[in-house]
């Protein structure tokens, strides 16, 4: 008999088994081979990746420890299946390849599965683990499982990609009409192929990878969810209701599968089904235009002169700005890592608009604290908001804060939830005029967007 084969499974922004589209490839290839007379078995790995957790400038970070759990859940799940996770802690590439090395003298030959992942790191280590799996003739195989639609699925006449919201709304929404995209991947019905008789590496405590256990919002049960959905166009706007998903942070470590959640929302919200568009809008924006990262997709808007006052700023975060939503807000993220979507745009505006900062500075403050953050989001939204991308609101639309706190939180709910000293005398007044602010705000752009 032909020696055994080994397929590596790397996990990483897909911490589930059910629907997950390059673990049930991975699995239906191992049947398949062992069909022809090649027994093949799948390894199912996941690396705490030193690389992106030595950025982190915390070590109480939510979202290490929204990981380690569902990491630890994901391995009870493999365990009942009579399997296990390989669990390690490095650089990735050089864990992964280490253990392909450990392994290469039981199988004769070693493929690598996984779900892509377009962020830039992500993708240069894909890179470099692809050219050594391969050179040692292994298979490299990487699937879609972040996003209904991704990297060039969905182009204009002219096979480029939309710029304008609008436009890309509609062919997605035509395109999602065939069933073929809303399919669910049966992994269970190959589970008989995970690799059994092995051992995950002793287990260890995220006090052993350098962090400290922080608590994270659980996952909203599915009726709770079906509610939240079918009132979600009318009360999604207003910070002190349920009235949100909660589900950013699930979609972004893939602790659900978003082609249920599209299946559901479908039949339910249109609303939230066009939140989900703009997610991979704004995904395909940074594969396509990987720049944004650190620059605006509209260049004119570098040449603004933006302000940077360190004061100022340190007010911005600690919530003391004098504007009680903008405040509210801060410290909602700094506290619990979210910050309610309509306040989002409201601290964004502020931040770039009323201080005149870049959007760069607040987008990298909400990297180091939202739970969900992700980064084609974050940057997309924070682009939106200054004014700086694609298909991006006016630079002249400047939200008045104290105009949205009267209309979507005009019981002060909210606000006094975050900011109890609000209406005493400690609390601060604002540290900007908005009419003045405004009008700045309004000078530097047409003055910047004229060079």
């Amino acid at each position: 008999m032909a020696k055994k084969r080994l397929i590596f499974f790397h996990f990483k922004r897909d911490l589930r088994l059910f629907d997950n589209s390059g673990l049930y490839q991975a699995l239906r290839r191992a049947y398949e081979l062992t069909q022809q007379g090649f027994p093949t078995e799948v390894l199912p790995v996941f690396v705490f990746d030193r690389k992106i957790l030595d950025r982190l400038p915390s070590r109480e970070d939510r979202r290490v420890s929204f990981i380690f759990y569902h990491v630890l859940a994901l391995q009870k799940g493999l365990q009942k299946w009579g399997s296990d996770l390989l669990i390690l802690h490095g650089s990735a590439t050089e864990e992964l390849i280490q253990c392909r090395s450990r392994y290469q003298s039981e199988y004769g030959k070693i493929d690598f599965y996984g779900n892509f992942d377009d962020d830039p790191y992500p993708r240069m280590r894909d890179q470099k683990i692809k050219d050594e799996f391969t050179k040692e003739g292994g298979q490299f195989c990487l699937f879609k499982d972040h996003h209904l639609f991704s990297r060039s699925e969905i182009l204009n006449r002219s096979q480029s990609p939309y710029t304008v919201f609008t436009s890309y709304k509609k062919s997605w929404l035509e395109k999602i009409s065939d069933p073929f995209y809303l399919q669910s991947y049966p992994t269970e019905k190959y589970k008989d192929f995970l690799k059994k008789g092995f051992l995950s590496q002793k287990s260890f405590s995220l006090e052993e990878i350098g962090f400290q256990r922080m608590d994270f919002p659980s996952q909203r049960e599915s009726s709770s969810l079906l509610s939240v959905l079918s009132d979600y166009a009318h009360d999604r706007d207003f910070p002190s209701r349920q009235g949100t998903s909660l589900l950013g942070v699930h979609l972004r470590f893939g602790t659900i599968s978003v082609r249920q959640l599209v299946s559901t929302a479908l039949e339910i919200s249109e609303s939230f089904v066009s939140e989900l568009i703009w997610r991979d809008f704004f995904a395909q924006i940074l594969y396509h235009y990987p720049r944004v990262v650190k620059e605006s997709f509209k260049v004119k808007y570098e040449n603004i002169s933006w302000r940077y006052n360190e004061e100022e700023i340190q007010r911005w975060k600690e919530g003391s700005t004098g504007y009680p939503l903008v405040d509210a807000g801060m410290r909602e993220l700094v506290q619990t890592g979210y910050m309610h979507n309509r306040v989002r745009m409201v601290v964004g505006s502020f931040f770039c608009k009323h201080l005149l900062h870049h959007w760069h500075v607040g987008e990298r403050w909400f990297a180091n604290h939202l739970l969900d953050y992700d980064l084609a989001s974050n940057n997309g939204n924070w682009q939106w908001v200054a004014g700086s991308g694609c298909d991006a609101a006016p630079y002249f639309r400047i939200f008045n804060p104290m105009a949205q706190q009267e209309k979507f939180d005009a019981d002060f709910i909210y606000i006094k939830k975050w900011v109890p000293e609000f209406e005493t005398s400690r609390y601060p007044p604002p540290m900007v005029n908005h009419e003045q602010a405004r009008q700045r705000a309004l000078n530097e752009y047409r003055k910047g967007l004229e060079r």
